[in-house]
Formats: C-alpha cells, structure tokens, sequence
C-alpha cells in the first residue's frame, strides 16, 4: 500500500498514468518506461562519479618559473605515489585565479595571497630574487645593460627607475636564463630557477620577496585527493 501510494503521488505530480494494473501483472507506460530508464541513467552517472573519487585529475594553473623548476620534483612524487593524474597549465596570476573561480583549475600556484569567501590560500615558501649576467657588471647601472624581462610588470621596473633603452620581453624564464647565458642581456630571477647554471649573480635589495601560495576554492573539507596532493606540496616546499 505504501509502493502503491508513493507512485499515486508520482503520478500526479506528472499528470499521467505510469503503470497500468490488472489482477494478474502490472505494466508500464510508455512515459513509465522514459522515467525506469532516466532513473537507471541517473544511478550509473551518480555510481561513476562516487567510484571516480579513487581515480581523479588534477588540474593545476601554476606560473612557469615554478613549473621549470621547482614544481617538477612535485610531479615526480605525485606520479611514483598517486593512481591520479596531473593537467598543468602555466599563466598570469590574473588569469589563473580566475580559473580556479570559473571551476577549469583545481589548485593554482601564484605570488597572490587570496583569502575569500571563494579562495583560500596557503604559504609555502619565500622567493629569492637575483639578478644575473654572463659577466661582472656593476648592478647600480643595470639601465646600460638590455633587459631580458618577463612582461612589462618585471622587477626591474619596481628597483629601478631609469629603465633600460633595449627590453627583450620573453615569456620563458628558461629562455631568459639561457639567453644570459648567450650575453644577450641580463634579467632578474628567483635563485632556484638558476641551480648549477653558469653565470654571475648578484644579490638584490629593495624588493619585496614574493610569497608562493597554493590556493584552492574555499572547501569546508578539501576532497581527499586533493588532500593527498597538497600534502605533497607542503612535503616539498
């Protein structure tokens, strides 16, 4: 009686009949055929999508000098200890927080402290900035050198205030270090972008030392698996 009713008010609900009874056998309706198969559509996608939890992809907006570098002992951990999978996208800061916002990134890797009712953000660690060159050069007169920048909002437009008269602008921190190399100019970077590279470097005072942060959306409880990944950061930071 309790089956009978539930499917009374089902029924109603739809203002048509969905099954069709008689004192030996019940059958369905045409529109109760369409609703037994649209239920059993809706249990494999909600059984596919409880069983995923054990096999995710991560998406990851990350800013290419810590991708080149520092991030790919992350990935090399993620992939010797996790059944998951990794897709990596380097960008602006701008735009990979409004990724993250828009629901196409998981985690994004930026100087940015985002604190919000959306983001969240976590300090990993402290950049070292150097300037480096092929040769000895006498760092108060950078403007005489060309600049190898990485856009037009570099550090060397925040430490000096008379600008080079030649500015190469190269979105690659690695093409930047290899053109120093070359002689072509010289450019500032983060110390671990230039591990057992052949070049002078010099200390660098004035500038505010960037702040990595690993932001997610503002989870009341991070899904494991974004859980495991972020204690791999935090293992490695």
């Amino acid at each position: 009686s309790a089956v009978s009713r539930q499917i009374k008010l089902l029924e109603e609900s739809m203002d048509e009949q969905l099954i069709i009874r008689s004192s030996k056998k019940v059958i369905l309706t045409e529109k109760g055929k369409a609703l037994v198969k649209a239920i059993s559509q809706f249990e494999e996608v909600t059984s596919e999508l409880s069983s995923a939890q054990g096999h995710q992809r991560i998406r990851v907006g990350i800013l290419h000098g810590l991708l080149e570098n520092w991030f790919i002992k992350i990935i090399k951990e993620f992939s010797t200890t996790t059944e998951h999978e990794l897709k990596i996208v380097t960008d602006t800061p701008k735009n990979l927080k409004q990724d993250l916002i828009d629901g196409k990134l998981d985690i994004i890797f930026t100087t940015e402290n985002i604190q919000s009712d959306l983001i969240t953000s976590l300090r990993l660690f402290e950049e070292t900035l150097v300037l480096i060159s092929k040769k000895d050069i006498d760092p108060k007169k950078a403007d005489q050198y060309t600049w190898l920048t990485y856009s037009d909002s570099d550090f060397f437009y925040d430490l000096y205030k008379k600008h080079s008269s030649k500015i190469i602008e190269v979105k690659s921190i690695t093409s930047i270090i290899k053109l120093v190399k070359e002689g072509v100019g010289i450019a500032i970077v983060p110390s671990h972008t230039i591990i057992n590279e052949k070049v002078k470097t010099y200390d660098i005072k004035g500038l505010k030392r960037p702040q990595i942060h690993l932001s997610s959306l503002n989870f009341q409880s991070l899904p494991k698996y974004l859980r495991d990944f972020t204690q791999i950061v935090k293992n490695n930071a």
